[in-house]
């Protein structure tokens, strides 16, 4: 890991970014890193929720076609900044990005660090179609 990545999903990204890995490398790779998925959380008791929830409501956006964005994050404290403007979703879930996909499905647009120029990645539906 580089000084400026905090974990393994971070130095993952700065290594596609940087072009030393091939698209289906790094998609493989990153099916296995752990990121944080915030979800909405009805009770407002902020911090982590169980992975177990099959009522999680993940954050989403629409992008500019009216497609449906997921928003993903390398670490809980990445996030921080970004969920202030989406009051309930100050929580989330800790996963594997492979289960993430398998529970949300790849019928959405990713967009990993959504907020951060240098740490930040968008993957687009079609991108994870042959994953399902």
């Amino acid at each position: 890991m580089t000084p400026q990545t905090m974990n393994e999903a971070e130095a993952l990204l700065v290594k596609a970014l940087a072009g030393e890995l091939e698209g289906d490398t790094f998609i493989q790779q990153l099916l296995e890193v752990t990121l944080f998925m915030p979800i909405y959380e009805k009770h407002q008791i902020g911090g982590l929720q169980p992975t177990t929830s099959d009522q999680a409501v993940p954050l989403t956006l629409d992008d500019d076609a009216g497609n449906k964005v997921l928003i993903l994050f390398t670490s809980p404290d990445r996030a921080k900044t970004f969920v202030r403007d989406f009051p309930g979703y100050g929580g989330g879930l800790l996963a594997e990005f492979k289960w993430i996909i398998e529970k949300v499905g790849v019928g959405y647009s990713i967009s990993i660090n959504p907020d951060h120029e240098e740490l930040g990645l968008d993957l687009e539906v079609g991108m994870l179609q042959h994953l399902h």
